[in-house]
């Protein structure tokens, strides 16, 4: 019993350090959004799901034949982060500008903003599932879609006698970077500076030259972004992504926020990190239902 525990100990790290990974770049929308506005945004769960369906649309229109490696992976991987950033930025921009920014500017309750989230998260899924997929894709809206294969899954080294594959390389390092990019844009640039002054003391910030409405703009579009490039990184790693696909990993990702200090950028990278880790041991123990 033991030894099977701990032969299974590895592949569930290294399986728990993917999709913490995944969770992470989804957690960090929701704890940018908080820090600023003090707002829990349910619908970007949604702003990930947007993510997923540019991969396959992405995918779709190259028409991928195959599995890719060397240059042509780099570049495609380029192509669709970028696709998805745009999609799922641009999403979450107009989310605040229709759901929360009249609002905002009404001085309505935090109650308000909390049923306008809810609200665009169910309207967003079923805009995809009765129009955007249908329509698009030319798929049953409510049916899951299969995403073409981007990598061999070929093992690249094997870590204390545990294989590690090639997806699973691209996943983390490119998580990585995007993790690293973001937390230093936030730290060391003249926009970051504006976001963590938003977040810190709104009233001083507007004294001091901030453009409020510009900054919940960009803290909206850089957290779409991020949930873009996870949403890349799931349908490469699952493909399989429906119009749902958001619910679960979306609580998941901001329980991960939490998990973190909401509104802590990088207490939402250790949490992501650490809810993915938690959950795959505990499948060891308490079978892969508990998850």
């Amino acid at each position: 019993m033991l030894n099977d525990l701990i032969q299974q100990l590895g592949p569930s790290t290294l399986g728990g350090l993917v999709i913490g990974s995944i969770y992470a770049l989804v957690a960090l929308g929701y704890t940018m959004v908080y820090g600023v506005l003090r707002l829990i945004n349910f619908a970007h769960s949604e702003i990930f799901m947007m993510g997923t369906f540019a991969t396959l649309f992405v995918l779709t229109l190259v028409g991928l034949a195959g599995p890719l490696s060397g240059v042509a992976l780099v570049g495609m991987l380029v192509l669709l982060f970028l696709a998805a950033m745009v999609v799922s930025g641009g999403g979450a921009v107009l989310l605040e500008v229709l759901a929360y920014r009249p609002l905002r500017k009404r001085g309505a309750p935090r109650l308000a903003a909390l049923i306008s989230a809810i609200g665009a998260s169910v309207f967003l899924q079923e805009l995809f599932a009765l129009v955007v997929i249908p329509d698009v894709f030319g798929k049953p809206g409510r049916v899951d879609a299969a995403v073409p294969r981007l990598v061999d899954r070929d093992t690249v080294f094997t870590v204390f006698g545990t294989p590690v594959k090639t997806d699973q390389v691209v996943i983390f390092i490119a998580a990585i970077i995007m993790m690293v990019a973001l937390d230093q844009l936030v730290a060391r640039t003249k926009i970051g500076r504006g976001i963590r002054a938003t977040a810190q003391d709104p009233e001083a910030a507007v004294l001091m030259g901030v453009n409020i409405d510009t900054i919940v703009r960009l803290t909206f579009l850089l957290g779409g972004a991020m949930a873009g490039v996870a949403g890349v990184l799931y349908a490469m790693e699952f493909e399989d992504i429906s119009y749902i696909i958001g619910f679960v990993l979306g609580i998941k990702a901001f329980t991960a926020a939490v998990l973190g200090g909401i509104g802590n950028i990088r207490g939402a990278l250790l949490g992501g990190v650490a809810l993915g880790l938690v959950e795959n041991w505990g499948a060891i123990f308490f079978g892969s239902q508990w998850k």
